[in-house]
């Protein structure tokens, strides 16, 4: 389950990194910035969840 999570995570995170690349483009930094923010915050989760614990 938390595999396909990852893997949700992950896809998103590269639409909305190609997508803010797109909208900021077309001229509005805000809503690219935005989406750049989002997708941070999803590899950031997936990262932390990928550290090995002891």
């Amino acid at each position: 389950m938390s595999d396909t999570i990852i893997s949700i995570l992950m896809l998103t995170g590269v639409l909305l990194t190609g997508g803010a690349i797109f909208i900021f483009r077309k001229g509005d930094r805000r809503r690219a910035l935005l989406m750049l923010i989002a997708a941070l915050v999803m590899f950031a989760n997936v990262t932390i969840w990928l550290v090995p614990v002891k």
